[in-house]
């Protein structure tokens, strides 16, 4: 799965850099935008997975960039870049809305980890977007929407969860048992035939043809998930 990052910092040489070091990766997809506007722009047009933000733009403090951003319901990690490593800034920022400050200069090994830390973090959350398939997963709102067409399927609370657990497994296989327990819990009215049966009901939802699954697998004794 690629992560689209955006870049927001009008530093020519830091974002060169950032874009040559990034594209290394083929878990990340970086856009770039030299200013607020440019990112509002470029939020509206597409979503981002985690955005870099320095403080310093052109055409607003980025403490407000971040604020704003908030505001529009941009829920994905925000990580703060900035010259200025000063303890008003290691306040402000988080006061803003970001999720993690480095300060300038850093090592790209450093920012990458963090990166990939906030990203685990986020999918963990209620408030993620999570892309399986053609679709973006919102468990919040226990939602599939297909990315092609915009058309949405609800899904019941254990769906969700089934989902939700199979998706942070990262495409490993779960045994049945193991699904119960997370899913329900202990429950001793609960069986093997019950999971199956919502499996069965979630492919139907999910599956362009459900007899031949492309993205809910049957897997050693269990099931995985195809992202």
């Amino acid at each position: 799965m690629v992560t689209k990052i955006l870049l927001v910092d009008d530093d020519v040489d830091l974002a060169d850099a950032l874009l040559e070091q990034i594209a290394l990766h083929d878990e990340f997809e970086i856009t770039l935008s030299v200013s607020a506007t440019e990112a509002y722009e470029a939020l509206k047009a597409q979503d981002f997975g985690l955005i870099l933000l320095d403080i310093g733009l052109p055409d607003q403090d980025g403490r407000g960039t971040c604020k704003k951003m908030r505001d529009l319901n941009v829920t994905v990690p925000i990580i703060m870049l900035t010259g200025a490593a000063s303890e008003a800034d290691l306040i402000l920022g988080p006061n803003a809305g970001a999720n993690d400050y480095i300060a300038k200069p850093f090592r790209f090994g450093e920012l990458l980890a963090r990166m990939r830390a906030h990203l685990r973090q986020h999918e963990k959350s209620e408030t993620a977007a999570l892309n399986i398939g053609p679709y973006i997963f919102q468990p919040a709102v226990k939602l599939l929407t297909r990315e092609d067409d915009g058309a949405r399927i609800r899904l019941t609370e254990k769906e969700t969860n089934i989902l939700k657990f199979l998706f942070r497994r990262s495409s490993q296989a779960v045994s049945r048992e193991v699904l119960l327990h997370e899913v329900w819990g202990y429950n001793a009215g609960v069986t093997t035939h019950t999971l199956e049966t919502h499996i069965y009901r979630l492919r139907q939802k999910i599956e362009s043809n459900p007899s031949e699954a492309q993205i809910l697998l049957t897997d050693e004794g269990g099931y995985r998930l195809v992202k």
